[in-house]
């Protein structure tokens, strides 16, 4: 099952709202191409903060 908004996994629940919805998005793209779930997560934590700290400075 996809992650949404209203259901993600734990290590999503700090983040700030936005950096979440691109960290879904991302984990939800690596799942489909066939990625481990925890592997996914992970990377798309660690991208979405790199894309959000990148737009911040």
């Amino acid at each position: 099952m996809p992650w949404t908004a209203e259901h993600y996994p734990p290590a999503m629940q700090n983040l700030p709202l936005l950096v979440r919805l691109k960290a879904i998005a991302i984990a939800n793209a690596l799942v489909v191409e066939g990625m481990e779930e925890g592997r996914a997560i992970r990377i798309a934590i660690a991208k979405t903060k790199q894309w959000a700290y990148r737009d911040t400075t």
